[in-house]
C-alpha cells in the first residue's frame, strides 16, 4: 500500500533522505522513528505528493507519486503536525465543507460528517467553534477531517505532540481503530512509547538514512536481553540459588547488591523454570523483576552508532 524504494531527497548540497526503502502492507501500522531533521516529514511529504524525490520511486496503491500525483491524493489522507482546521467554524463546517470540496452532495457530506463525529466522539461539540475546543478535540477533528473521502491510506505526522497524556490515548484508541478497519497508516513519532504500543514496524531514520527496521520486538531483541531479577532472603543463600538454577541448565549471574540474582531468558516459559527450580531447591525468594530492552536503548545505542543493522524481515 506505501512503498518506498531507494528515495533520495536533496535541497542544494543537503540530502534530506539518502537512498529510503519503506514498505507498508495493507491494514498495517508503520512508524517512521527519528530525531528532528532525521527525514521523516520529508518522506510524508513526498508519499503525500508535496515534494518530489531527487531519485528513487514512491508508491501509494501502486501508484508511482511523481507521474500520477492527482490519482494518489484520492486515496490518501494526511495528518500534519499543526491542526489544519479553521478555528472560526464550527467542528461540523469544517468537516462538511472538506466533503463538499471532495464532490460530495450536502446529503452525502452530512452522511459522512455525522458518522466521523460519532466515531470520533465529537457530536456534542459539532456545533461549536474550533477555537472552544480542547487541544485533544482539534486533534481528533484534524485527523477526522484528513478520514472524510474514506481514504485507504493516511498519513499522521506526529499527531500527538503537545497532547496531555489523556487525550494522546484516545489519539492511539482512533489510530488502531483505523487499521483494524483495513486502513494502511504511516506514522510518524518521536514518543519511543507511543511507537512501541502502536506499530506492527518500525523503521529507524537517523541524519536521512533507515539504519534500522523491523518489529518492535525484534529491534529491542537486537540491542539486549530480557533479564529476570530474583531477590532472596539474605545473601547466604545466594550460592546455592546460583548452584540450584546453573545445575538445571539455567545461567544465573550474581548481582553486586549481594541478594540478588539476574538470569537472562528469551521467553517467558523460562520465568516458570527459574521460579519452579528455585522451589525445589527450597530457595525463598522476596522479590521476582522481568525487564527487557526498550525502544529507547533501541533509538540511543543506534542513532550513536556510526552504521546500523537492519534487523530481519
Amino acid at each position: 500500500m506505501i512503498e518506498a524504494i531507494e528515495v533520495t531527497k536533496s535541497f542544494g548540497d543537503v540530502a534530506a533522505l539518502d537512498g529510503v526503502n519503506v514498505s507498508v502492507p495493507e491494514g498495517s501500522i508503520h512508524g517512521l522513528l527519528g530525531h528532528n531533521g532525521a527525514g521523516k516529514t520529508t518522506l510524508v511529504n513526498i508519499f503525500s505528493t508535496l515534494l518530489e524525490p531527487t531519485a528513487g520511486t514512491a508508491r501509494i496503491r501502486g501508484l508511482d507519486v511523481t507521474a500520477e500525483p492527482q490519482k494518489v491524493r484520492r486515496c490518501i489522507g494526511l495528518t500534519g503536525q499543526f491542526a489544519s482546521v479553521d478555528e472560526q467554524l464550527s467542528g461540523r463546517d469544517n468537516l462538511v465543507l472538506i466533503a463538499r470540496l471532495l464532490g460530495a452532495s450536502k446529503r452525502q457530506a452530512r452522511t459522512r460528517v455525522d458518522e466521523l463525529l460519532e466515531l470520533f466522539d465529537l457530536s456534542d461539540a459539532a456545533g461549536r467553534p474550533v477555537s472552544q475546543y480542547s487541544g485533544g478535540m482539534r486533534r481528533r477533528l484534524d485527523i477526522a477531517a484528513s478520514l472524510v473521502g474514506s481514504p485507504q491510506v493516511i498519513f499522521l505526522d506526529e499527531p500527538t505532540t503537545g497532547l496531555d497524556p489523556t487525550s494522546r490515548l484516545g489519539v492511539w484508541e482512533i489510530v488502531k481503530r483505523l487499521a483494524k478497519d483495513g486502513v494502511s497508516v504511516l506514522l510518524t513519532t518521536q514518543y519511543l512509547e507511543e511507537a512501541d504500543r502502536l506499530c506492527d514496524r518500525i523503521t529507524l531514520l537517523s541524519k536521512g538514512r533507515v539504519i534500522a527496521e523491523g518489529t518492535p520486538g525484534e529491534l529491542k531483541a537486537d540491542v539486549g536481553q530480557r533479564m529476570v531479577t530474583v531477590t532472596l532472603p539474605t545473601q547466604t543463600e545466594v550460592p546455592g540459588a546460583v548452584k540450584a538454577l546453573e545445575d538445571s541448565g539455567i545461567r544465573a549471574i550474581p548481582q553486586e547488591s549481594g541478594t540478588t540474582i539476574s538470569v537472562p531468558v528469551t521467553a517467558s516459559a523460562d520465568l516458570a523454570a527459574i521460579v519452579r527450580t528455585l522451589n525445589e531447591a527450597r530457595t525463598e525468594i522476596t522479590e521476582l523483576g522481568f525487564s527487557e530492552p526498550t525502544l529507547d536503548d533501541v533509538y540511543l545505542r543506534l542513532t550513536r552508532e556510526p552504521t546500523g543493522k537492519s534487523v530481519p524481515a
